[in-house]
């Protein structure tokens, strides 16, 4: 592939991205405003910062569903932290699974809450996997 179909390639799936609602296109454009010269990988490492940080709160969700009673109050804690951290890069399908498991937190449903962190964690690994694969084809378009 040529530069050209690789640039519309990697336009192509970042639309996707947004008509598809994993991201919310405005706070991601916003990120890519920030990236310059001096930074040029800055979307990358925020998206990576993001992994690492919803891979501890994922660990820290599971632990706290697994011990009874559930720590309702911990978990709304924890889910805010969530929430936020996806606000940042604009995952807003995690977001919006985020808002319905507080939802059944506040609820006091561990079973509607158990199946709200499924969700989750599903949203999650689907936005993973796509944005991989988006920064790779970013770097091919680079590279080419």
């Amino acid at each position: 592939m040529n530069s050209n179909q690789l640039q519309h390639q990697v336009l192509n799936m970042r639309r996707s991205l947004f008509d598809q609602g994993y991201l919310d296109s405005e706070q991601f454009i916003q990120l890519e405003d920030l990236q310059d010269d001096a930074n040029p990988n800055f979307v990358e490492e925020v998206v990576s910062l993001f992994y690492s940080d919803s891979a501890r709160l994922i660990q820290n969700i599971e632990q706290t569903l697994s011990n009874r009673p559930v720590d309702f109050s911990r978990l709304d804690d924890i889910l805010h932290q969530f929430k936020g951290s996806c606000s940042s890069i604009g995952a807003n399908k995690v977001k919006d699974a985020c808002s319905q498991f507080r939802e059944y937190c506040n609820a006091g449903n561990a079973e509607g809450s158990s199946r709200s962190f499924q969700l989750i964690k599903q949203e999650y690994e689907i936005l993973r996997r796509r944005l991989e694969s988006y920064f790779q084809m970013v770097k091919r378009a680079k590279a080419a």
